[in-house]
């Protein structure tokens, strides 16, 4: 079955009816190493076009700019937008976005931020004036009471979406705890790309090297990762990659007899994580829950999976879950589960070689882009045929 819709290369065209144009507004991604997904993306038979709409650069709090690197796109469109408070991340949006949703006029617009944020609730309104159906993307994975505007957000938001992805279970109980009776699907933001973190064996002979990359920062557990080391046997090294002050960790090894086991490598570029990953033969994802924060979901675990590294994390937040039998995981904190755990893979060779085939194999099956994007597809078609009624807006406020 065909529909005629207007197009903008003609008068009429004729589209199969159940190929979506899509737009994808996400700052996210002025890192080139997602727009692949995208190429996924668009090979899905559903998506008949898709357009990313990113930034020239954000403002990382903390961090500094972050360019858009330099991609070059393969099956889809790539539109580079200013934003308006930039870096201010409940605050910032883009202001020319309106018009190019009103210029393409997608059948469904996708937006990679928060749902208490105001970029999510400025581009929803715009998709609900063409009746473009909208969902957007949350990582918050604990409940908490925002001030206006931004509860106000929040409560417009559960009205108009179409539905929403949470990157991690915690996320979906939250919003559902905030009054979201839309469809809401557990998808990562972005997988892995499994052709680039391939497997790689380490050094068979001594030492054992176990390894953590992520922020240097205390909510991470370094300390409780420098402590199950003293705990280990001296054939056993740590290398820790990340950007931040590591003073503080650098004294704790000093005392604790092992800073000639641990090894600080500083940033380590992009281009540069597999091979890091691949070096390494168990990786360590030691995060510790904080009243603000809990792991929303550990990236660097799917990456090293992807590249056959047998995983360790704590169980904060979507720790386990990402993990599944791919590796172990340890309560919070627990520096001597931690350390049994690290001698384990280092002594006994079958059990490393299994958690090592299970680690690839799960990352393929689960968080590879061909999976992320089929997933993303699949819950857009979903919320697509879902029936809107059409309500008059009023404040937040008039609903109680």
């Amino acid at each position: 079955m065909t529909r005629i819709k207007r197009s903008r290369l003609g008068p009429f065209s004729l589209r199969k009816e159940e190929a979506m144009r899509v737009l994808l507004f996400s700052k996210a991604a002025v890192r080139a190493v997602y727009h692949k997904q995208y190429e996924h993306i668009t090979a899905q038979r559903d998506v008949e076009e898709l357009t990313v709409v990113v930034p020239p650069y954000w403002n990382e709090p903390h961090v500094g700019r972050l360019t858009l690197e330099e991609v070059y796109p393969r099956n889809y469109t790539l539109k580079v937008t200013p934003l308006r408070w930039n870096g201010q991340y409940h605050l910032y949006y883009a202001p020319l976005l309106p018009r190019l949703i009103r210029e393409l006029r997608p059948d469904l617009v996708h937006i990679d931020e928060e749902v208490y944020n105001f970029a999510t609730f400025h581009a929803a309104l715009a998709a609900r004036r063409i009746a473009a159906d909208t969902v957007a993307f949350c990582w918050q994975n604990i409940y908490r009471r925002y001030p206006p505007p931004f509860c106000w957000f929040e409560k417009l938001l559960a009205r108009i979406l179409s539905g929403v992805i949470a990157g991690n279970a915690d996320a979906a109980g939250v919003l559902e705890q905030k009054g979201f009776r839309i469809p809401i699907d557990i998808i990562p933001q972005y997988g892995v790309d499994t052709e680039t973190f391939t497997p790689a064996t380490p050094a068979a002979t001594p030492p054992f090297r176990v390894g953590y990359l992520g922020r240097l920062v205390p909510a991470k557990g370094i300390d409780v990762l420098l402590e199950s080391l003293r705990q280990c046997p001296d054939s056993c090294e740590a290398w820790i990659g990340g950007e931040g002050d590591v003073s503080v960790w650098r004294k704790q090894a000093e005392r604790l007899g092992i800073a000639h086991r641990v090894h600080w490598v500083g940033a380590v570029p992009s281009k540069q994580v597999p091979d890091f990953l691949r070096s390494l033969h168990g990786l360590v994802l030691p995060s510790r829950t904080t009243p603000r924060w809990k792991e929303q979901f550990g990236r660097v675990l799917v990456e090293a999976m992807a590249c056959g590294v047998p995983v360790i994390g704590s169980d904060s937040g979507e720790i386990p879950r990402v993990i599944g039998e791919a590796g172990f995981v340890f309560p919070e904190g627990d520096a001597h589960q931690l350390a049994q755990h690290i001698r384990l893979l280092s002594e006994q060779t079958d059990t490393w070689k299994a958690l090592s085939c299970a680690a690839r194999e799960r990352a393929v099956r689960h968080f590879s882009m061909e999976k992320v994007a089929e997933a993303h597809v699949t819950f857009w078609k979903s919320v697509s045929k879902t029936p809107k009624q059409s309500k008059p807006l009023t404040r937040a406020t008039d609903r109680g």
